[in-house]
């Protein structure tokens, strides 16, 4: 049997759900959670309403395919750090829905990002 120091070591080095592993799943999450709200907030509040209001469908046209790319990677990434800290999946599902409402992609990522770097998280960033 292992000592629980030995343990704790091992867990930081390697392995999916390491320290270090959780930490880049999080940075990736965090970056493309916040390109994802910017993301579906240009296209809300600039594109569609300059394409019906203004007849002007550029922006909507070249920001909503973009977007619909990036909400993939989003739903990637967000099942990728929740599998890696062990998610309910009722959280994770949640969180990735959090990506279609703007505005609500930056609260999901700070609460996600709190519990991950929290008290009880892994990866604390210290």
């Amino acid at each position: 049997m292992r000592k629980p120091t030995a343990a704790r070591a091992e867990n930081a080095g390697s392995g999916r759900s390491s320290e270090r592993a959780i930490r880049g799943a999080l940075l990736r999450f965090q970056v493309v959670a916040y390109v994802v709200g910017v993301g579906l907030i240009t296209l809300v509040l600039v594109g569609v309403p300059l394409k019906y209001l203004a007849d002007i469908p550029v922006v909507a046209e070249t920001v909503g395919p973009l977007h619909g790319f990036l909400f993939m990677v989003y739903i990637a990434l967000t099942f990728d750090l929740a599998s890696r800290c062990r998610f309910s999946p009722i959280r994770t599902v949640l969180v990735m829905l959090a990506g279609t409402i703007p505005f609500l992609s930056f609260v999901a990522e700070r609460k996600v990002t709190r519990q991950v770097r929290g008290p009880e998280g892994i990866a604390r960033g210290d």
